[in-house]
């Protein structure tokens, strides 16, 4: 990595943070530090490459984290390892400062490999979130360019903004004051008319015709969303997916 990249590990569970202490020892790589909570990283301004890679999703208030240790260490580069691929809450991260979003059962080599391309200042993300997108970019050429060529009704719209924001049925059942049965019979509508197989490609679908999260739109409490349904990395097996937010780069 460029002039021995500098590491600081975060984490809660200190068998993880030594297991990645010893994956990047063992390559010749610098760990400076390793620390349980955010507030504790400290580092002093380098030359080299520095990276911040945090345990992510062992702290519920993360976006404040990653836009915390954004401003506090503007030159260094943050790499959150998460458990699944989370796509508003990527989204999020990405614009408080985040550069790369890993899985954590990604192997050693494409994580060396991704921490490689984050020392040269290059953003990263799962590669099977590229191949969702690519699908989804030629079938939506095909089928219009946006909402209304899709002939969604106001209701359906309204179901495709939740669907984006990666909320449960419950959830959206309360946002519009309609019953659960009526949420599963416009989301059954909207994959119909998108011609898409789940909710996950639904999302992608909208944020590529115009479908965004408003900046104002209050993060889905831990209670509210649910759990992210599958993980991409090099070698990761897929499962159904359930989130969105557009890529910046991929490994």
């Amino acid at each position: 990595m460029p002039g021995t990249t500098k590491f600081v590990l975060v984490g809660r569970v200190a068998m993880v943070r030594e297991g990645l202490r010893r994956i990047l020892t063992e390559e010749g790589l610098l760990v400076e530090g390793s620390v349980d909570h955010p507030s504790q990283v400290q580092l002093q301004p380098d030359d080299r490459a520095q990276i911040i890679l945090i345990d992510a999703e062992e702290f519920l208030n993360s976006v404040d984290i990653v836009r915390d240790l954004h401003e506090r260490f503007p030159a260094a580069r943050l790499v959150a390892l998460c458990d699944g691929l989370d796509l508003p809450l990527l989204v999020k991260w990405f614009r408080c400062g985040l550069s790369g979003y890993i899985v954590k059962e990604i192997s050693c080599e494409p994580l060396l490999a991704s921490l490689r391309l984050v020392a040269m200042g290059e953003k990263v993300l799962p590669s099977r979130l590229a191949d969702e997108l690519d699908q989804l970019t030629s079938r939506a050429d095909a089928d219009g360019d946006d909402a209304q060529d899709s002939h969604l009704s106001d209701r359906e719209a309204e179901i495709l903004k939740e669907l984006v924001l990666g909320r449960p049925n419950k959830i959206i059942s309360r946002n519009l004051s309609i019953s659960e049965a009526t949420v599963k019979v416009h989301v059954k509508a909207v994959l119909r008319k998108l011609q898409v197989r789940n909710r996950t490609q639904a999302a992608i679908w909208a944020v590529n015709h115009g479908f965004t999260i408003p900046e104002s739109e209050p993060a889905p409490q831990p209670s509210d969303v649910q759990q992210p349904l599958f993980t991409t990395a090099a070698g990761i097996r897929p499962a159904p997916p359930e989130r969105v937010g557009p890529p910046i780069l991929t490994l």
